[in-house]
């Protein structure tokens, strides 16, 4: 199943799509997809509402695709987290994942208008796997299991731009932080249903032209150990986002003159199982 959030920004409404691609109401479940829901068992409670069919259908004529969540408390991003990625960018391998914030409220649809920022000249993209936490992850310890504090998994886009993330200071988060820099969906794909997500293709194309196809295989540090390893320096809460890094084919690591996106152009982009994105860049 797939869970979804359709209308206008900040008045979506909480939708599950079957495996026969019907669209039901969950109104009268939950307000919404966010933390509370996730925490105290909404995607079971879901499943047998599902089962025993007592969900409403809804017909998504006209209506928005939201992101699948509502907006998280935080969104942690895993930095030069593919081998080849790194080598493009020409970067070491790190040691440790490399952290970093993004700003919560970057989150918008999967096929909303992404808007590159005033002044800039290097907006990038970036297909990732977005993991949904389900429930408090506090100090994971080696006996743990990580997988089991992951809610569910989302096709992300963690659009960046590199003057302001590498030239402007030193700190990554104002590069990452710009309006609509987090494309998310278009739904949410619960954990169970994802039982190996460190076998999952990416792929994203501009304008037509494919610029990145790698996959999850080829993380350094994959979901459980990124998970274990972020819960150790900070608390993460059901809703929370982690973006687990990008394989290589972003536009900084291209040869010049780097094809940075411009107003105008489109990016599609997907993760296996997880959905298929489009966004069409404006201006600020």
């Amino acid at each position: 199943m797939q869970l979804m959030r359709l209308g206008p920004p900040g008045a979506e409404r909480p939708v599950v799509r079957d495996a026969d691609g019907a669209l039901h109401d969950l109104g009268g479940l939950t307000a919404d997809i966010g933390g509370a829901f996730l925490a105290n068992g909404g995607v079971a409670m879901v499943r047998a509402a599902l089962e025993a069919g007592v969900l409403p259908r809804l017909s998504d004529e006209g209506l928005r695709v939201g992101p699948p969540i509502a907006r998280p408390g935080k969104i942690v991003c895993v930095g030069l987290n593919y081998r080849d990625h790194a080598a493009e960018t020409g970067a070491q391998i790190p040691a440790e994942p490399v952290l970093f914030m993004k700003a919560p409220d970057t989150i918008v649809g999967a096929y909303d208008e992404v808007l590159v920022p005033r002044g800039s000249t290097k907006t990038d993209w970036e297909a990732e796997l977005g993991v949904v936490i389900g429930k408090t992850a506090r100090y994971l310890a080696e006996d743990d299991d990580p997988l089991s504090y992951v809610a569910g998994y989302a096709t992300s886009h963690d659009v960046s731009e590199r003057e302001f993330q590498l030239e402007r200071g030193g700190t990554w988060d104002k590069g990452k932080s710009c309006e609509t820099f987090n494309p998310l969906g278009p739904w949410l794909v619960p954990a169970d249903e994802v039982p190996f997500p460190q076998n999952l293709g990416l792929r994203l194309s501009v304008n037509g032209v494919e610029r990145q196809n790698g996959s999850t295989s080829d993380m350094i540090f994959g979901v459980a150990e990124v998970v274990r390893y972020i819960s150790q320096f900070m608390v993460l809460h059901p809703g929370d986002l982690i973006n687990t890094g990008t394989p290589a084919g972003v536009a900084l690591g291209q040869p010049e003159p780097k094809p940075f996106l411009r107003a105008g152009d489109a990016v599609e982009l997907e993760v296996d199982g997880l959905g298929r994105q489009r966004q069409t860049f404006g201006q600020a």
